[in-house]
């Protein structure tokens, strides 16, 4: 048996080894709280749970789904574009359903990367950017996320060879894992870029309703002439706690649309026609449902960012996503104080490396936990002596 080579290329998966340290740590008896992974600890909204009992019931439903996604959720995907971004898109050739954001990013690389070309991706970013990119066989750059320019790339330090050599971009705000958010300012100026050197660029929104304080995140598609270079993926995971429905849609540039439906076709067999029932409904959740969970994640943030201050860290509060990402304290690598935290605090936290090499000296918190276990986690903290101050020699 010879596997590929290009498995060799491929890192160990970041969430698949937390969850063997979390798994190695339980088998001894240690009471681990994981801030790892970002999978939201509350119930899909009611509604949807309901529209889907009634769904999977209907033989209409039980037989293949339309390779692009049923007609129905397409228009009301469309339609919410129109409502939240007062984009216009044509549901039949500017939108496609998909299995949830991962499956359509992965396969985004298929339709447009051959071997050998260029892709740019952030760094940190979602780990598949890269991953995908070699999969497809071709060569990732990475773009670096640096925190004196508040996560955000600097085009104009991308090598012009590297620009006229890449297939595509892609970009996340509200960002994973840093949490940064962008302006539409900034997406016109990276739609601009990638009409000048005949990218495709890709935005990933998985955040963009978990915002707070009254930031709302732009789409790129908002950008003037978007839709010529630009497609974007939206996924019902985290705005509506659905990550394990799996469900979505790309929306944008129809050639991109028509490509990837391609990949779909051969690939897939599209998503349960009651599942897509079911985030049609989601769609018709009162606000309320959506500014719960935002209020919740919140006042986790808050009491996250309160105690972290008081251990001394020097926090500039999140405006998006549940996630905090923090320096580590001066001489540990990113790996290095992972490793301080599970030994010492029984606290699992994906070191910032995981996301790539500019991620090298960070680590990231999910605020998927209650107020409670998340205090916990800080007493626990204080406790083994883990600050930002702390030293080596103290461990």
């Amino acid at each position: 048996m010879k596997i590929s080579k290009r498995l060799d290329r491929i890192p160990p998966y970041l969430f698949a080894r937390i969850d063997e340290k979390i798994a190695e740590a339980k088998a001894k008896g240690i009471d681990i709280i994981s801030l790892g992974v970002g999978d939201p600890d509350t119930p899909t909204i009611q509604t949807v749970v309901n529209a889907m009992h009634k769904a999977i019931d209907d033989p209409k439903n039980h037989d293949y789904p339309p390779y692009n996604g049923t007609k129905a959720f397409r228009d009301a995907s469309a339609a919410w574009m129109k409502e939240r971004f007062n984009v216009e898109l044509d549901s039949d050739t500017e939108v496609l359903v998909n299995i949830g954001s991962k499956e359509a990013i992965a396969h985004v690389f298929f339709a447009f990367v051959d071997p050998g070309d260029v892709t740019i991706c952030p760094d940190p970013g979602y780990p598949v950017y890269q991953n995908a990119t070699i999969l497809a066989g071709g060569e990732p750059y990475s773009m670096p996320l640096l925190a004196e320019n508040n996560f955000l790339p600097d085009f104009d330090k991308i090598p012009e060879d590297v620009a006229r050599a890449a297939k595509l971009m892609f970009l996340n705000y509200p960002n994973n894992p840093t949490g940064a958010v962008c302006d539409l300012e900034f997406y016109q100026k990276a739609v601009d870029f990638c009409k000048k050197y005949d990218i495709l660029l890709c935005s990933d929104q998985a955040y963009c309703e978990m915002t707070y304080d009254g930031y709302r995140a732009p789409s790129v598609l908002e950008a003037k002439g978007a839709k010529d270079v630009a497609i974007e993926f939206f996924s019902h995971s985290k705005s509506y706690n659905m990550t394990g429905w799996r469900v979505g849609f790309i929306a944008g540039n129809k050639d991109a649309i028509k490509a990837l439906g391609t990949i779909k076709n051969n690939i897939d067999s599209g998503v349960f026609k009651a599942i897509q029932d079911a985030a049609l409904e989601a769609y018709k959740a009162p606000k309320s449902e959506i500014e719960k969970l935002n209020t919740m994640y919140k006042e986790r943030k808050e009491v996250m960012e309160k105690g972290l201050s008081e251990l001394g860290w020097n926090i500039k509060p999140s405006k998006a996503t549940f996630y905090l990402w923090l320096p580590c304290p001066k001489g540990f690598t990113s790996e290095e104080f992972a490793t301080v935290m599970l030994e010492k605090a029984a606290i699992v936290v994906p070191p910032g490396n995981g996301y790539g090499k500019y991620g090298e000296g960070f680590f990231r918190i999910a605020l998927t936990k209650p107020v409670d276990i998340l205090q916990k986690a800080l007493s626990r903290m204080k406790e083994a002596g883990i600050s930002y101050n702390m030293t080596k020699e103290m461990v």
